[in-house]
């Protein structure tokens, strides 16, 4: 397999968990060439702290000094659309993070303008699509792999199941999935202009992927074609915001969201007649909750991505454990946990750039490509559509 040479765009929280998963690879592999971001100087001292041989301001700058076979866009979701398109004009493949793009205001507003309340959903919709579509042109005419970096689909625990449902060979029927945790300490996601949404967005996009790709799978498996959405319903709320909640004298959930919500739920329909149940919240106390479970005609799968117990631990006090990690987003290390012995392993994150990269090196589509990202943006933007106007959408005229 020839050596794919990878350029990052983007240092920041994303950056972090891709470079230890293309380190896994080997050099021989995948090659981390260059990083670039906003900041020079920042870009420089991440290069120096991951052994990264050189450091830009710009893509342009990048692509221009750097013989690359890929850019992997670990930007903020705003940039998405501009770098994506960029980067494939440039004949550059491309693996991006979730979600593929959004919509984020019009340029020139104030940064605290409360998009969420005063911007029709369906003008995001129709801006959501817009964009996708210009993606989706850039890479067809360019020729390039797009990877789309939605580690549920590669999770050990997801893929077992996928390999228990090809065993069983009955038909996935219904699937119930939720990413839920006490919520984001991001002050970007709290507000449209930053997240482009709010749990829905930044949640959803998870169990809404994997739902989505299983379905595909499903498809394509026993018919030779993707089983695709044909309709959603959904509902949003402020559970922050109930009086009672803001009454109490101590929170541990998260608070001060602007204009998004902190939950929603999605019911979604296939056009073959199954259905999907999608929960997202940054309102759920004890650590992330994610799990996808699948119901067929002939067995019942579930996969529990987070938490799981591989390992559990106990102590009657938090600081027992003192510095030592157990798993993300818990409130505290006191009483019953659930240590993630490998947690980027059990997330999934090793094993898609494997699959971006060797699909790179190989010239075959990787299992989570553009159509499941356009998908996944499609769906959450008519999600919203849905909430708002009190109506089932038909994704159809939508996805195309």
């Amino acid at each position: 397999m020839p050596k794919v040479r990878i350029g990052l765009v983007g240092y920041g929280n994303a950056a972090q968990f891709h470079v230890p998963a293309f380190r896994q690879l080997g050099p021989e592999r995948c090659e981390l060439a260059a990083v670039c971001g906003r900041s020079r100087e920042r870009a420089e001292a991440f290069a120096k702290a991951h052994g990264i041989p050189r450091a830009f301001a710009t893509m342009a700058d990048m692509l221009s000094a750097v013989e690359l076979d890929a850019v992997d866009l670990v930007v903020p979701n705003h940039v998405h659309a501009e770098h994506a398109i960029e980067a494939a004009s440039a004949g550059k493949h491309i693996i991006c993070e979730k979600h593929l793009t959004g919509y984020f205001g019009e340029p020139g507003r104030p940064d605290d303008e409360p998009i969420g309340e005063t911007v029709p959903k369906a003008k995001m919709l129709e801006r959501v699509v817009e964009q996708c579509d210009a993606i989706g042109r850039a890479i067809e005419e360019a020729g390039v792999k797009f990877g789309y970096a939605e580690n549920w689909v590669y999770a050990p625990s997801f893929v077992k199941l996928r390999r228990l449902a090809a065993a069983a060979g009955g038909t996935i029927i219904r699937i119930q999935a939720e990413e839920s945790h006490s919520g984001s300490p991001s002050v970007y996601a709290k507000q449209w202009r930053t997240a482009g949404g709010g749990s829905l967005v930044l949640k959803g996009s998870h169990p809404l992927g994997a739902a989505l790709q299983l379905k595909q799978w499903e498809g394509e498996t026993k018919f030779g074609k993707p089983i695709r959405p044909s309709s959603v319903m959904c509902e949003v709320g402020n559970l922050t915001w109930i009086d009672a909640f803001k009454r109490e004298k101590r929170h541990y959930l998260k608070t001060d969201w602007k204009d998004v919500e902190d939950w929603g739920a999605m019911l979604l329909k296939f056009d073959d007649g199954s259905v999907a149940e999608i929960v997202a919240g940054d309102t759920t106390l004890g650590g992330v909750h994610n799990y996808l479970e699948a119901y067929l005609s002939n067995a019942r799968i579930r996969a529990n991505i987070n938490p799981n117990d591989a390992c559990v631990a106990y102590a009657p006090s938090p600081e027992i454990f003192g510095d030592e990690y157990i798993t993300e987003k818990i409130e505290t290390k006191g009483g019953w946990t659930f240590p993630s012995p490998e947690e980027d392993w059990n997330l999934g994150y090793p094993q898609e750039m494997a699959d971006f990269v060797a699909s790179i090196a190989e010239g075959r589509e990787p299992v989570s490509g553009f159509m499941l990202a356009r998908d996944v943006a499609l769906v959450l933007y008519s999600a919203y559509v849905s909430a708002e106007e009190g109506r089932r959408v038909d994704l159809a005229s939508v996805l195309g």
